[in-house]
C-alpha cells in the first residue's frame, strides 16, 4: 500500500465515456479497459466505489426538455444509470473482481438497495461497489450523487473521469489557447463557473473537504495513476 495515495476512492464515470466514439449505447472495449484499471486498483488494496452516469442512453433535462415533466424525465435518467451499472459490474465479474451493485431507488430483483453501512462493509471486504440512480432524487445530477456517496463512505478522493484531460479556464474545443490548471481551489471553480461539475456537486465536495482529481478516461490507466497520487489532469482542492 506504500505506493497508494488514496486508500478509498469514489470513481465517477460519465455515461458518454462508456459509449466510446459511438457516443450512444455501450462500448464494451472501453468498459473492459476501465474494468482492467479498476481491477488493478483493487489488487493494490484500494477500496473502490463507482458512480456511473446515464447520458449514453438518456439525460433527463437535456433529452426531456420541455416535452416531459422534469421529475419523470429525471427518473428515466436514473434508470439509464442502472443499465450502465449492471454493464460495468458484469465486466468486473468477468475479470474475477468481487462486485456489488446498489441503487438509490429499490429494484431488488436486479440490485441491492443502497444502504450506507452495507456499502462500507462491502468496501472493507475488498468488493467494488457500483452505485446506480444517482441520489435517487430528481433535480440532482449524478455528479452530485457521486459526491454524496463519496462523503457517505468517507472516500479520500473523488476520481472524475471525463472526456477532457482536466480543468481549463475556457472550453478547449472552442478556445485553442485555453489554459489548463494543474491545481485549482473549489472557490475558484465556483466563482469562475468552470465546467468541472455542477455547482451543487462542487459545493458539496468543498463542504466535506473531498479533493477531486479530474482526468481523461481516454487512457483508463489514468485511474491507477490517480490513486497513486501521480500528477495527472487537475486537482481541485481547498485553498492552500
Amino acid at each position: 500500500m506504500s505506493e497508494v495515495k488514496y486508500q478509498r476512492v469514489l470513481l465517477k464515470i460519465s455515461g458518454e465515456a462508456l459509449a466510446g466514439d459511438a457516443h450512444r449505447g455501450l462500448d464494451f472495449e472501453v468498459i473492459g479497459k476501465v474494468c482492467d484499471a479498476v481491477k488493478q486498483c483493487a489488487e493494490m488494496g484500494v477500496q473502490v466505489g463507482i458512480v456511473v452516469g446515464g447520458g449514453n442512453f438518456w439525460r433527463g433535462l437535456k433529452d426531456g426538455g420541455d416535452r416531459m415533466e422534469r421529475t419523470r424525465a429525471d427518473h428515466m435518467g436514473m434508470l439509464a444509470t442502472v443499465i450502465n451499472a449492471l454493464a460495468v459490474a458484469d465486466c468486473l465479474e468477468q475479470r474475477g473482481v468481487d462486485v456489488r451493485v446498489q441503487t438509490a431507488i429499490e429494484m431488488r430483483a436486479i440490485a441491492e438497495p443502497y444502504i450506507r453501512g452495507k456499502a462500507v462493509r462491502h468496501l472493507e471486504k475488498g468488493r467494488v461497489v457500483v452505485f446506480g440512480c444517482g441520489t435517487g432524487n430528481p433535480y440532482f445530477s449524478t455528479d452530485t450523487g457521486a459526491v454524496l456517496r463519496a462523503a457517505e463512505i468517507n472516500a479520500d478522493a473523488i476520481l472524475l473521469a471525463k472526456n477532457i484531460d482536466g480543468v481549463y479556464d475556457a472550453d478547449p474545443a472552442k478556445v485553442p489557447d485555453a489554459k489548463k490548471f494543474d491545481e485549482i481551489s473549489y472557490d475558484e471553480v465556483l466563482s469562475r463557473h468552470l465546467a468541472v461539475m455542477d455547482s451543487t456537486a462542487t459545493s458539496l465536495s468543498m463542504d466535506n473537504h473531498i479533493p477531486i482529481v479530474v482526468f481523461a478516461l481516454k487512457d483508463p490507466d489514468n485511474i491507477v495513476r490517480a490513486v497513486k497520487g501521480e500528477k495527472i489532469g487537475t486537482l481541485v482542492k481547498e485553498e492552500v
